[in-house]
């Protein structure tokens, strides 16, 4: 009776310990979303800029078009005056419960008391866990497309990571890795296609965004998405990060697309985010992948 005794409390500790994590998850989680409406409604009622900076982490990157540094150009530059509305629908978080992205429709409206939106599109909003525990954005990105028929009344979530690692996460090289794959995609598209290259990078849940669409979800979606897309000749990463747990992490960077029969017409040229998702095999795999071409003005300076 006596030897058991001290398994049983292992067996307790155990399981206490695996319920506190995924309570931990969920909590986290819940944060993450909270923050993300909290940041919808600053906006409704301070403004857009008010809104950003007060959510913004020191070194968040937002685009307009290129990446800049937001807090920066939202203090230099005068925002639409309008009302811009957003909401979750989907939202995931690392293990380590320090990096997360929220992902959801968002309308545009010139005055507060129009009836109908002048724009609106799907929003990326990528957040980190600062040192006193609260959650500031570090990249924000989005498409635009037609107003949907109806909006998402909950916020979906997929399960964790299946992957753990057996260490201590270095994350300095991680980030590297990471970098690495996103140019062995790169490769993969010059070599073998953007179909074929996508695929095989791609995760089973994954969703494309690409303007004028709404987001495709899964690998079939997006093998049809992409079968109505200009090819992507390349992309070059500018960045990458990770939770600490190095389960999630993000890159950023450039890419080029060139019309079929376009003949010597010049490359179109944009800024794309990739956020990835290990695998239970501990390879990343790519879950979102959002690129949005730079005006004309731009594309060629």
């Amino acid at each position: 009776m006596k030897t058991r005794i001290p398994l049983l409390i292992v067996l307790f500790l155990f399981a206490a310990t695996a319920a506190a994590q995924k309570t931990d998850r969920k909590a986290d989680l819940a944060s993450l979303v909270a923050t993300e409406r909290a940041f919808a409604q600053t906006a409704a009622t301070k403004g857009i800029r008010d809104s950003f900076l007060s959510y913004l982490a020191d070194d968040g990157i937002i685009f307009r078009p290129g990446p800049v540094v937001g807090k920066k150009w939202m203090t230099e530059n005068t925002p639409a005056a309008g009302l811009l509305s957003w909401g979750p629908a989907f939202a995931d978080i690392s293990r380590s419960g320090d990096l997360g992205y929220t992902t959801g429709p968002w309308e545009y409206r010139g005055n507060k008391t129009d009836a109908q939106p002048s724009a609106s599109g799907h929003f990326v909003t990528v957040w980190k866990k600062q040192a006193d525990g609260v959650w500031k954005f570090v990249l924000d990105h989005g498409i635009s497309h037609p107003q949907p028929a109806s909006k998402p009344s909950n916020v979906q979530s997929p399960a964790s990571s299946p992957w753990k690692a057996s260490q201590k996460v270095n994350v300095e090289a991680e980030c590297a890795a990471l970098l690495n794959v996103d140019r062995e995609f790169s490769q993969a598209l010059a070599s073998r296609g953007m179909i074929e290259a996508f695929l095989s990078f791609l995760a089973p849940d994954a969703r494309l965004y690409r303007n004028g669409a709404f987001p495709s979800i899964g690998q079939g979606a997006i093998r049809a998405a992409l079968a109505e897309q200009p090819t992507m000749l390349s992309s070059q990463p500018a960045k990458a990060n990770i939770g600490s747990a190095g389960d999630l992490g993000y890159t950023y960077g450039t890419y080029e697309f060139k019309a079929r029969d376009s003949g010597d017409k010049p490359a179109i040229r944009g800024n794309y985010l990739r956020i990835w998702k290990k695998q239970s095999d501990g390879r990343w795999k790519l879950v979102l992948d959002v690129a949005t071409p730079l005006p004309p003005s731009a594309a060629t300076s």
